[in-house]
């Protein structure tokens, strides 16, 4: 088996916990001399070999290009949603910089859910019976015809939320009040995305029950190599209770959905998906997150996100086994099909990427008001006794340096402990120490991530949880 080609020189474009995560995973590396993180954090500045650009604005596609030219890095990695949004990725590939992530265009699978179900449908991928509309009137109308069925309804605000712009309906009466509200504070989303004033304000969905889980895929425009699943827990509270967030924590693998069933999902949803983004003029280039829910009827797609997960690539990166460097390179380049040969995959009939034995379980700790609002400034403490133990995995999300050096709340989700063992039972355990030695004024955490995973060895019991999340 040849060797991939690894960047030796790396920009990574975010701040936030996935940033964190894959700043950690790419700068350990061999062969990797330099990772850069625009514009990063104080804490993820600490990682060895890891330099923070903090005057770089991640939104200004013209900084980026400037940044990566300066640091001579051979990759750029976006991050979150909104620099592919904002056409981070457009300037690099016009710059001729290699960079993993979709064009602006590419991306409207996950700034538009309106589009996505567009595409989805032409790709004869499973979706939940959906509208889409830009009117209110229309929209009642619809969201009448759901709620007739007495299972209740999703209503989804169709551009960027971060995460939280999804509300679960269980009657008529609530499905209307968020249509008000995502009606009344819409245009603040279109606008910010700089979007054609034409696009629906909302989509509605039937409301589908079972379990979710993200399978996210390194994509090329053509080829496939599918990460490990893991399971994201969006509301807020234990016993999935509460209002939807970014999430709450996750975990990975998963007993319910083995590496044949994840095999299936990349041949019926990612390939078919790449094939009609291509089909489109579209080509992405990029990491494909297809949100599912497993219902009883099998998978459905209830979202794409066109960009790693959070909190999921923090549970899924230390997972994997081979060095995710060379890989995203080669998808930057459209090679990915040479690299999965070069690591054997045809040869084993597989596009999943391989895994390390164990598993991971992710918390997040937010701050007080998360997810409707965020206070900021609270000391953390606890920290100073994990920094040199380099067994503990704690990714920054919204934190920053106060004037006495130590850590402080910078945002709604602070930080996601990471718990590895050779069970879920072990990781959970170990991301639960971990998070209990932590603590800040106001702080929010669930308990219950990975305690009873279906087809596991914790319990019999399987939870239910509602699916349309964001």
């Amino acid at each position: 088996m040849t060797s991939l080609l690894m960047p030796t020189r790396i920009l990574v474009v975010g701040g936030g916990g996935r940033e964190h995560a894959l700043a950690w995973k790419l700068a350990a590396e061999p062969g990797v001399n330099d990772v850069f993180v625009a514009p990063g954090s104080a804490a993820i500045g600490r990682e060895p070999r890891v330099t923070c650009l903090p005057n770089v604005d991640p939104l200004d596609p013209a900084a980026v290009v400037d940044a990566a030219r300066s640091t001579a890095a051979e990759l750029v990695v976006v991050g979150p949603e909104a620099p592919l949004a904002a056409g981070v990725a457009d300037a690099c590939r016009a710059a001729g910089i290699a960079v993993f992530g979709p064009s602006r265009a590419a991306a409207e699978l996950e700034t538009s859910k309106s589009f996505c179900h567009e595409v989805a449908a032409a790709a004869r991928v499973r979706m939940a019976r959906a509208g889409s509309f830009g009117d209110l009137v229309g929209a009642r109308a619809f969201a009448a015809e759901l709620a007739g069925s007495g299972d209740g309804l999703v209503v989804k605000a169709d551009g960027l939320a971060a995460g939280k712009g999804v509300t679960m309906c269980a009657s008529l009466a609530q499905a209307e009040a968020a249509l008000e509200a995502i009606f009344a504070n819409g245009s603040d989303l279109r606008d910010a995305e700089d979007r054609v004033q034409d696009r629906p304000r909302v989509v509605l969905e039937e409301r589908l029950r079972g379990l979710e889980a993200s399978v996210i895929a390194l994509c090329d425009e053509r080829a496939a190599l599918a990460l490990p699943a893991a399971r994201d827990h969006k509301r807020l509270g234990d016993g999935e209770t509460g209002p939807n967030t970014g999430g709450m924590g996750a975990y990975s693998p998963l007993p319910d959905l083995p590496d044949e069933a994840v095999e299936a999902i990349i041949a019926e949803v990612h390939r078919p998906l790449l094939a009609e983004m291509a089909r489109r003029g579209q080509p992405f280039r990029g990491a494909l997150y297809a949100g599912l829910i497993l219902t009883a009827d099998g998978p459905v797609l209830l979202e794409c996100n066109a960009r790693f997960g959070d909190p999921e690539t923090q549970v899924i990166l230390p997972r994997l086994a081979v060095p995710l460097g060379p890989l995203l390179r080669a998808a930057a380049r459209g090679e990915l099909a040479a690299a999965a040969a070069r690591l054997g995959l045809p040869e084993r009939g597989t596009s999943l990427l391989p895994v390390l034995s164990g598993a991971a379980v992710g918390i997040v700790l937010a701050s007080a008001g998360y997810p409707d609002g965020a206070r900021r400034d609270d000391p953390i403490r606890g920290l100073d006794r994990l920094l040199g133990d380099g067994d503990a995995l704690v990714f920054h999300s919204g934190t920053k340096l106060g004037p006495d050096g130590a850590y402080r709340t910078n945002g709604g989700r602070v930080l996601t402990t990471v718990g590895r063992g050779a069970s879920l039972a072990s990781a959970r355990a170990a991301a639960e120490l971990l998070a209990d030695q932590i603590a800040f004024d106001g702080s929010q955490r669930r308990h219950d991530i990975a305690a009873d995973p279906p087809g596991g060895a914790l319990g019999d019991r399987s939870p239910v949880a509602v699916g349309g999340a964001a």
